[in-house]
């Protein structure tokens, strides 16, 4: 694995890097993280806050997803549609059971062909088909199962499905607060890599005790450092 190169850059790697960590930590805007350093007299434009999460973010997202241990047999996949540029695209996301993002796409349409897409993308991704695949009751998921031959793993009704339809709350968020997004690409760019370094994050504390909770964060926080240092 390279080591990041944050030569050519005014600013020492770990301004650059707490910058980044805290866009994609907390979902801010270019000019939330601009106030922050401001306030403790880094003077950055936001705008160079956006330059050093284009470069650098993609890279500590892949990095932080070869460091994820191997997840449950059983995938939950939804789909949101979202205003870009005036025009409805479809967010599908394939999560786990707690609720870990595994992929993310951005497609025109919610047909059996974009279903296709994600099934197949998320297949290659994991190396294994899941024990269990597990959606709601749009018609594509099945069509594109059964192309597949998966159809005996497909799980469906009542409120199976709860865990992909809560993991999209993280997507409005940032939605509202950058004034939607300008394109499919910038979607795709920002969640994908937003999502894998959430999921270093995702200790699930509204499951686990307040002492728990200060062996994880802390753990988490270690190997976020150790994700960009290397």
């Amino acid at each position: 694995m390279h080591r990041v190169s944050h030569a050519r850059h005014r600013f020492p790697p770990a301004i650059i890097q707490h910058a980044v960590w805290l866009y994609f930590r907390f979902a801010l805007s270019y000019r939330d993280v601009e106030d922050m350093l401001a306030d403790r007299g880094i003077d950055v434009s936001y705008e160079t806050v956006r330059r050093w999460v284009l470069k650098f973010g993609a890279t500590y997202a892949n990095r932080s997803r070869k460091r994820r241990p191997r997840p449950s047999d059983c995938r939950h996949l939804d789909e949101v549609f979202l205003n870009i540029g005036g025009k409805i695209v479809y967010l599908w996301r394939a999560v786990d059971d707690e609720g870990e993002v595994h992929d993310i796409q951005v497609q025109w349409k919610r047909d059996r062909k974009a279903a296709l897409k994600l099934l197949r993308n998320l297949v290659k991704r994991l190396g294994y088909v899941p024990d269990a695949i597990v959606t709601d009751r749009l018609r594509s998921y099945g069509a594109a199962l059964r192309d597949l031959g998966l159809a005996n793993r497909h799980v469906t009704g009542g409120r199976v499905n709860n865990r992909a339809e809560v993991s999209h709350q993280p997507t409005r968020r940032p939605e509202r607060q950058q004034f939607r997004f300008k394109s499919p690409r910038s979607v795709q760019r920002f969640l994908s890599t937003h999502a894998a370094i959430a999921n270093l994050f995702n200790v699930q504390r509204h499951l686990i005790s307040r002492r728990t909770l200060k062996v994880f964060r802390p753990a988490a926080v270690a190997d976020w450092r150790e994700i960009m240092a290397t």
